[in-house]
């Protein structure tokens, strides 16, 4: 059965927020990336600004986990305090990641359809027809072995 963690946004000040956490809830983070080591796109180039901001990070709490990141120099102007957030599910497999952004954005508006990235994941975002924003993610095994 599919999982769901919040996931959080900012403008550049993600991995000050995730420090903070971190005192409070404790743990260490699983992952910390920047917008600099993703893999050069003619697409969609990374602004010199963006190279140090946060990608994502993960902060296990619990049994969930508190994921986030920075927002790129081009989305800032969309960022109110209070729409920060996405709802992240992840999946049991391929399948149910497919059923899941299937049905739960119809209706609303897909932002990245589901795909295999760079990071080993199956992975998509959308806006659903309530204006809730959500992530979903499936971890193949066979892709997460290094």
């Amino acid at each position: 059965m599919a999982t769901t963690n919040t996931y959080l946004n900012f403008n550049g000040n993600c991995e000050e927020a995730f420090n903070f956490y971190k005192s409070v809830f404790g743990g260490e983070f699983t992952y910390i990336g920047r917008f600099g080591e993703m893999p050069s796109s003619d697409e969609f180039p990374v602004p010199e600004a963006d190279m140090n901001k946060v990608m994502h990070v993960s902060l296990p709490t619990g049994s969930s986990v508190l994921m986030g990141s920075d927002n790129g120099e081009a989305y800032q102007s969309s960022f109110i305090a209070g729409n920060n957030f996405s709802v992240s599910i992840n999946a049991d497999s391929r399948e149910e990641a497919d059923k899941l952004y299937s049905g739960l954005s119809a209706g609303g508006n897909a932002t990245m359809p589901m795909s295999d990235t760079f990071w080993g994941a199956y992975f998509g975002m959308f806006t659903d027809k309530f204006g809730i924003n959500w992530m979903v993610n499936y971890d193949d095994p066979a892709k997460m072995q290094g």
